[in-house]
Parts: C-alpha cells; structure tokens; sequence
C-alpha cells in the first residue's frame, strides 16, 4: 500500500495528539497557580527523558517529512500491522483527551506536584496511576508500526523504561502530599495497567 496514506494520518494524529497536550498544557500552567521547574526533577532523569524523546520525536517528524531518511531502520510489516498502527495512534488522542481532561490543572512537565495539586481518581485515573505514560507507549508503537520503524519502537520503549523509574519517584513525592489517601489508593490501582484483584 501507498506509504504516504500511512504517512498522512501519522501527520493527523501527531497535530491532534500535539494540540491536545498544548491545551491542556497552558491551561495548567495558567490556572495552576505556580511554576514548575525541570530541575528539580533531577539532571540524570531530565535529561535521558530528553534525549530519549527528542530521539524519538525526531524519527517521528523524518519519517513524516521522507521516509527514505528512516530507511536504514525500515522493517517490512503487513498492512493490517500498519493499519493496527494506526489504529493506536487513534486510540491514543482518545486516550490523550481522557487523560488531560481529568488530570486538569495537576499536569506538570516533571514529578512536581503543584502547590494546589489534587489527588485524581478519576477517569483512567480510577484504575491505573500513570495513564499519561501509557498513553505515549500507545502513541510510539502505534508509530512505530505504522512506519514499519524498528527505531522509533526502541527510543518509544526505552522512554517507558525510564518513565517507570520515574513513576517511583512521582508516586513517593505524591505519598508525601497525599499521605494515606495516596497509599490507599495505591492498593486500589494498577501502575500501569488496572488490577485484576483487589
């Protein structure tokens, strides 16, 4: 099949997914009521989180701009393999609107919690405690398969790797604020992915 079919809703879903996260974004920043420093997530976090997504948000915007610049990564996929790529990437701007729409003013770039964060249980929030990075694992592979990219898979999968030791951290600084209320909703929630028992 014609590869720039793949490439156009690769282009769709990126401004889609893009525009949502910008909203939602400066309306937190806005409304929050402080200013969130990257810094205080740590240098060796901040910094592999940087390099790992500008890597993969690159091999995204080449594959989009000529897919002859990502050759050299290129594997051969069946078209419902594409397709299925496509369908995640969909299924990850629903995803994405959820997400922020009930995470609110509590979006920060970083582990930061804001001064006046609430504790949300809503929404993917009622099952699992890290929809947002489930989300962009949705969003990369879905990429990744629509590309037929080997690459943008890895810097997608190892940016998840990093983000769950970061979800230690996060869930520490969010013990510290919320004290039990957190804990116990910790027992009730999956990580990653909803509990099967509780």
């Amino acid at each position: 099949m014609n590869d720039n079919i793949f490439r156009l809703f690769a282009v769709i879903i990126m401004l889609i997914g893009v525009s949502i996260s910008i909203f939602f974004r400066r309306k937190a920043d806005k409304e929050g009521g402080d200013k969130i420093s990257l810094r205080e997530e740590g240098t060796a976090m901040m910094l592999a989180l940087r390099v790992f997504g500008l890597a993969g948000w690159l091999s995204v915007f080449t594959y989009m701009l000529n897919p002859d610049w990502m050759a050299w990564s290129r594997v051969n996929l069946p078209d419902w393999a594409r397709w299925l790529g496509i369908g995640m990437g969909v299924l990850g701007d629903v995803f994405s609107w959820w997400v922020f729409s009930n995470l609110g003013n509590n979006v920060t770039p970083t582990i930061v919690t804001r001064q006046k964060a609430r504790l949300v249980t809503s929404g993917p929030y009622r099952w699992i405690r890290h929809p947002l990075y489930v989300m962009g694992l949705i969003v990369f592979i879905g990429f990744a398969l629509g590309a037929e990219n080997w690459f943008i898979a890895l810097t997608g999968s190892l940016g998840f790797v990093l983000l769950t030791i970061r979800a230690r951290e996060e869930e520490a600084r969010l013990i510290e604020k919320f004290g039990d209320k957190y804990r116990l909703y910790m027992k009730n929630t999956g990580r990653f992915f909803p509990k099967l028992t509780k």
